[in-house]
């Protein structure tokens, strides 16, 4: 059975997680449950969770999308229902048919495509499937809400008398309307509605004149609204027909309630499953923003997270526009506990808190932001102790709050517990403190507890190097600049930088230099050892970063290098093969050539047949014995190379043609270009020529270009415009 304290949600901040799920339900009974996330109680319940959520994420993706599951709660309906005799309104109908209608649309999409959504379709396998809700319903009221005329033979009967006396009404109306305003009773507007009621607009001097009832009259007073005594009988007849429809709806709805009462807790099984179906879409939605997946749930007590994100950092980042940087931390048998040291504002905090949040998630069935090949176990309790837990109304300090925390860590932790604690032993003498912080984590070790916990104490580091499954790990920070890297480096402890932070923040080197001297020595040369080393390890890794990067694009260039020579060799050895064949052949063609020249000389048939042959008996000895699939294969090597040569020459071919186009293209551009027609006085010179004339005279098409020593005529459309003549 998993416990997980709800202190410990509070401390990693899921009640923050489960808002943002809450706000991305479309139902108001969805957003009350996603606030109510919780972690499972069993495995197998955190596993079906989870595969729920991962299923609907997949459809996304899929051409068979799910159903839209939004509904109207039907609380208050639910409750009418357990009332004896209780009427459910029109309106009620409308909601409770469309939920049975959603409900119905779910459990068959999940039928039909059960081998996608396995888990899905188990969920909704388990509410009973009927029309009957729905026919009910339908019989008696329509697809708009509205209360059918045919429900029930008098209801039919009576609507259709009340539109044939509203019918009356308008008769009776528009005929004392025709005759009183030719009368000249009326004011200009004629009519109006008073109470709902059409009424006459008298004139105040014309009111005794008009036969009716007074209803009203204008704000001046020059205007008396009468209803004409006409319509007096048809509307006394309306109002019985519209009591008698009243009392009818009100029988048909008593009755279709009766019948809709035995599924009410059918329909509160429809409500939970859409409800539940709202907060599975809505984790799926909240993996999407934070790029959340499922990585392999193992039994071994592992947890390997790659490349993990703090999904609240992660949107708060995002928003702003600013970078995440991932973390990668490992814990397994034979590496229970981390103890994570180094400056403060380096980002032990968050990364402890990353690994208790993304554990919590996962075991509320909601994907997390890691990397796809991370592994990750289920724990049965996870307890925390982190931040400031002064506790004002029992009069607990800091520290006293912590002992009592650490007490009950004590008692409860085993090796299915997973603990995370922040500035583990601080609040007391430094060496007191950390000496009993010592003590408390032998014994979580004894217990094969797995944890992760940060630290300034030395004793701790040195235990966490001691232990074989127990190893430190520190921040890494910038040698240079003392900035955060944002980087966990396991292996090896981390200096706390405290001078050098110090210093960084502008206190002055002199009351540095004086707090150096309170300190023991050994204690200084070991945290400047501890510094040192993390300085060098921060080069290294960067230089190893490097020479991987190198490594690596090496590699590429000589793959690529060694697949183009391999590539360039087939091609060689096949047009060597193919040159040998043309050439055997040249060499025979060669020989006939010289038979049939020498047979056109001599005439001799017989020396000719005979040389012939030998020629044959020759060639046939030089060739191998081959198998007729030897033959084949030659051939189809052959041919190989044939095409190959083809393709060539296709691509030379196309390459020259392209090059044509390109240069009948420029000459189409230059064609079209708009020609300059000379004028008289111009400078001007023929196409693809040096010598500058001035242009004379033209006539017919011709034009006159003077050169100084001499004249000629020459086509206008030949001529090219050097400089227009300079206007006086």
């Amino acid at each position: 059975m998993i416990k997980i304290a709800p202190k410990s949600l509070i401390d990693l901040e899921f009640p923050v997680v489960c808002q943002q799920i809450s706000d991305l339900c479309i139902t108001g009974p969805g957003k009350e449950k996603a606030l109510k996330l919780q972690p499972y109680k069993t495995g197998n319940e955190t596993l079906f969770g989870l595969h729920q959520t991962n299923e609907y994420l997949s459809s996304k993706t899929r051409e068979s999308r799910i159903p839209n599951h939004g509904f109207e709660t039907i609380k208050n309906e639910l409750r009418t229902l357990e009332i004896e005799d209780s009427i459910l309104e029109v309106g009620s109908f409308r909601k409770i048919s469309s939920l049975s209608e959603t409900v119905n649309t779910h459990i068959k999409f999940f039928r039909k495509f059960e081998e996608y959504y396995p888990s899905l379709y188990k969920t909704t396998a388990e509410v009973e499937y009927t029309k009957e809700i729905v026919d009910n319903i339908g019989r008696v009221i329509d697809k708009f809400g509205e209360l059918k005329d045919d429900a029930s033979p008098l209801l039919q009967s009576v609507r259709r008398s009340i539109n044939s006396v509203k019918g009356q009404i308008n008769s009776s109306f528009a005929k004392a309307l025709t005759t009183y305003h030719s009368y000249g009773y009326l004011d200009e507007i004629r009519e109006s509605v008073v109470e709902n009621v059409r009424v006459l607009a008298v004139s105040a001097m014309h009111r005794r004149k008009v036969k009716g009832g007074i209803l009203g009259n204008s704000k001046t007073g020059s205007i008396v609204y009468i209803q004409p005594e006409a319509t007096y009988q048809y509307i006394r007849e309306l109002n019985n027909l519209e009591y008698e429809e009243k009392e009818e709806i009100k029988r048909i709805l008593k009755e279709l309630t009766n019948r809709i009462r035995p599924f009410k807790p059918l329909l509160i099984d429809y409500q939970n499953l859409l409800c539940e179906i709202d907060v599975i879409a809505a984790k799926a939605k909240y993996a999407e923003m934070t790029n959340g997946l499922l990585p392999k749930i193992t039994k071994e007590r592992e947890m390997q997270l790659k490349d993990a994100y703090h999904p609240l950092l992660y949107l708060s980042n995002k928003k702003k526009g600013d970078k995440t940087y991932p973390q990668s931390i490992e814990l397994a048998k034979d590496n229970r506990i981390i103890v994570i040291s180094g400056p403060n504002a380096g980002g032990k905090s968050i990364t402890l808190k990353t690994v208790g949040l993304l554990q919590v998630m996962l075991q509320s069935g909601i994907l997390v932001p890691v990397h796809e090949y991370s592994r990750m176990c289920l724990f049965e309790k996870i307890l925390t102790d982190i931040g400031d837990n002064q506790s004002i109304e029992n009069h607990l300090s800091t520290y006293s709050y912590r002992l009592k925390n650490m007490n009950y860590f004590l008692r409860k932790c085993d090796d299915r517990t997973l603990f995370l604690i922040d500035e583990f032993g601080t609040g007391s003498d430094p060496e007191l403190g950390g000496a009993l912080a010592e003590t408390f984590l032998e014994v979580f070790y004894e217990k094969e507890s797995f944890g992760i916990l940060t630290t300034h104490y030395a004793n701790l580091k040195k235990l966490a190097n001691e232990m074989p499954n127990m190893s430190n790990a520190n921040m890494l920070f910038d040698s240079n600049s003392l900035e955060p890297i944002y980087k966990l480096q396991v292996g090896e402890a981390g200096s706390s930088f405290t001078f050098e932070v110090a210093q960084k923040n502008g206190i002055p080197y002199s009351l540095i230099n004086r707090s150096r001297k309170k300190v023991e020595k050994g204690k200084i040369r070991f945290d400047r050892s501890i510094a040192k080393l993390q300085k060098e390890r921060s080069k290294l890794q960067k230089t190893t970063d490097s020479l991987k990067t190198k490594e690596l694009k090496a590699a590429q260039e000589k793959d690529k290098l060694e697949e183009t020579n391999s590539r360039i060799q087939q091609k060689l050895e096949s047009y060597q093969e193919l040159y040998d064949s043309n050439q055997r052949l040249i060499n025979m063609g060669q020989k006939v050539n010289e038979l049939s020249e020498k047979y056109f000389q001599n005439k001799k048939k017989k020396e000719l047949i005979g040389e012939f042959l030998k020629f044959v008996e020759i060639e046939n000895s030089k060739r191998k014995k081959e198998s007729a699939k030897q033959r084949r294969i030659q051939k189809e090597k052959e041919k190989k190379v044939q095409q190959e040569v083809k393709k060539e020459v296709s691509v030379i071919r196309k390459k020259k043609k392209e090059e044509k186009a390109k240069i009948s293209e420029k000459e189409r551009q230059e064609a079209n270009k708009p020609k300059i027609n000379p004028k008289i006085g111009d400078r001007v010179r023929l196409e693809d020529s040096r010598s500058v004339g001035t242009l004379d005279k033209i006539e017919k098409g011709k034009a006159t270009v003077n050169y100084g020593m001499f004249t000629t005529q020459v086509d206008v459309e030949k001529l090219e415009l050097v400089q227009a003549m300079k206007k006086k």
